[in-house]
């Protein structure tokens, strides 16, 4: 049995569950949307979010019907980020396949993405889930800022290991400390409990995030060498980070000056990712990731043990140690 079927065990039933009740949540009377979301639904991903919100549901108490809602208000905002993102990035592939602006345009694809969006909305508002409609808006908040920041720091390149730490939680961790925090907040009325949760989630998605970085000056899987779509969008992460610090004036400038005008050769490209390889940036980078994700898991480690906790650990892990 693969890793992460062994981490949904103690929530096959309400993954099961979930699939029909994200699918509806997607269904729309216009044809041309209607089309565009069924294709989007086709091309999803392993679903870690929703995982999230269950494990945490069931880790404080017995999974319901707000534990759906949760998970599916998480996915609808995960799933419009996506669409936005492969906009903004000017993005056509997505998990292997066509990205829906590459299929149907950037206008089409904003509009399907604020969709989809007002749809999680909705369906918070007509269930009176007025503290999980804070938790996902405080979400948007901050993946927006998160995004708008790296765009502006990407053109400067004038980014240092705070601001790139600010970036990630904004952008990607926020996500991930929202499904376990309204996991949490759909099974107890504690607002501690939420409030933890989300912290550890936070660690977690920091983590994730990590990993994300440093596949990006490292072959993912079994195929294909690094990417490093990064440097070609002029994103400085955490490995680059490392040996820019490490570097003397001359060096760094150097460096900064192959981002800005020569990012797009692929030589310039490849020197790049060898220089951070050399010096120890993706070692540096694994180092900061286990950091917060021991963190999350010895957080993890004060509640009661049980199948709920045992998974959530291992999910943390696994995140952290994936191949793709």
């Amino acid at each position: 049995m693969s890793k992460i079927k062994t981490i949904r065990l103690p929530i096959e039933q309400e993954l099961k569950d979930f699939e029909p009740y994200f699918k509806k949540s997607l269904k729309s009377d216009v044809p041309l949307l209607s089309t565009i979301l069924n294709y989007m639904y086709r091309t999803k991903g392993k679903q870690l979010r929703p995982m999230f919100v269950f494990l945490s549901a069931k880790l404080h108490g017995e999974t319901n019907g707000s534990s759906q809602l949760a998970a599916c208000s998480v996915e609808l905002l995960h799933s419009a980020t996506l669409v936005h993102d492969d906009v903004v990035d000017e993005s056509y592939e997505r998990r292997g396949t066509f990205s829906i602006n590459a299929l149907w345009k950037n206008k089409l694809a904003v509009l399907v993405g604020d969709y989809i969006l007002a749809k999680g909305l909705l369906l918070q508002l007509e269930d009176k889930k007025y503290n999980f409609l804070h938790l996902i808006s405080r979400a948007v908040q901050d993946m927006s800022e998160g995004e708008i920041l790296q765009i502006k720091k990407s053109r400067k390149l004038d980014i240092d290991e705070e601001t790139y730490f600010e970036i990630i939680r904004k952008k990607t961790a926020s996500l991930i400390a929202t499904s376990m925090a309204i996991g949490a907040a759909s099974v107890t009325d504690d607002p501690d409990i939420p409030e933890k949760m989300y912290r550890i989630g936070q660690d977690a998605g920091i983590a994730f995030q990590i990993k994300d970085d440093i596949f990006d000056y490292q072959a993912k899987g079994l195929i294909g060498k690094p990417t490093g779509n990064d440097i070609k969008e002029q994103k400085i992460t955490l490995p680059m980070l490392h040996v820019l610090k490490k570097s003397d004036a001359s060096e760094r400038n150097r460096i900064l000056r192959l981002i800005k005008r020569k990012n797009k050769n692929k030589a310039v490209v490849e020197e790049l990712i060898q220089l951070v390889v050399e010096n120890g940036g993706i070692e540096y980078a694994t180092e900061k990731m286990n950091e917060f994700k021991e963190k999350a898991i010895n957080s993890l480690m004060e509640f009661p043990d049980g199948d709920a906790r045992t998974s959530l650990v291992e999910l943390v892990n696994y995140i952290t140690t994936r191949k793709k």
